[in-house]
C-alpha cells in the first residue's frame, strides 16, 4: 500500500470509517473489511491486495484503478460501484453482486465467478481470461470488446447483452433468454449467437 495514500472518500458508518483507518495507520497486511459496510465509500487507487471483502457492501462505492489482487470478495455487494480499471486477478468473488456495476477495463484474469448476478453491468474492454464464470447471470450486460481465454462460460446471455467486439475463446454451455423462452446453446450453436451479435469468440468442446 502507497503510504501516502487516502480515500477519496471514507465510508459514513463509524465502524467502517474506523476499520479503514486503522488499516492505513498500520500501513501493512490486507484489508479486514468482513461484513463491514462501505457504501458510497471512494476506495479509488488504493492497494487492497490480498483482503477480505466477504459479505462486504459495497454499493455505489468506487474502487477505479485500485489493486485487489488474491482478496476474497465472496458474497460482496458491488451493485452500482465502479470498478474501472481495477486489478481483480485471481479474486474469489463466488456469490457477489454486481448488478449495475462498471468494470470498463478492469482485469479479471483467474478470478472466481460462481453464481454471481451481473446483470447490466459494464465489462467494456474486461479482461476475463483464464477466469471460471459458473452460474453467472449477464442478461443485458455490456461485454463488448471484452476478452476471454479458455474461460468456463455457464453464463445467462439475453438479446439486451452486447459482446460486439468480443474476442478470445470460452467453453460453454450458455443459457439464451428471449423472452420468456431460455434455450441451453453450446459449440458452434452458442459461437453462431455469439458472431450474430458481433462477437469473435470461439466456443470449445
Amino acid at each position: 500500500m502507497c503510504k501516502d495514500w487516502t480515500p477519496g472518500k471514507f465510508p459514513e458508518g463509524r465502524t467502517a470509517s474506523q476499520r479503514l483507518r486503522e488499516w492505513i495507520d498500520a500501513g501493512a497486511g490486507g484489508l479486514d473489511a468482513v461484513g463491514l459496510d462501505l457504501t458510497g465509500a471512494d476506495l479509488s487507487y488504493g492497494d487492497f491486495s490480498e483482503s477480505w471483502f466477504t459479505d462486504a457492501k459495497l454499493v455505489n462505492a468506487r474502487l477505479v484503478e485500485a489493486e485487489l489482487y488474491r482478496s476474497d470478495a465472496q458474497g460482496a455487494d458491488f451493485s452500482g460501484a465502479d470498478l474501472t480499471g481495477c486489478s481483480l486477478v485471481r479474486v474469489n468473488l463466488d456469490d457477489a453482486v454486481l448488478r449495475d456495476a462498471t468494470l470498463d477495463l478492469a482485469n479479471l484474469v483467474k478470478a472466481s465467478l460462481c453464481d454471481v448476478d451481473a446483470s447490466g453491468a459494464s465489462c467494456r474492454g474486461t479482461q476475463f481470461r483464464g477466469a471460471s464464470l459458473l452460474g453467472v447471470n449477464l442478461r443485458s450486460a455490456d461485454l463488448s470488446n471484452a476478452m476471454f481465454q479458455e474461460n468456463s462460460f455457464q453464463v445467462t446471455l439475453d438479446q439486451n447483452t452486447k459482446i460486439d467486439g468480443a474476442s478470445g475463446s470460452v467453453f460453454g454451455p450458455a443459457a439464451i433468454v428471449e423472452g420468456d423462452v431460455s434455450r441451453e446453446l453450446s459449440g458452434a450453436a452458442l459461437g453462431g449467437w455469439i458472431k450474430a451479435k458481433g462477437g469473435d469468440i470461439r466456443v470449445l468442446s
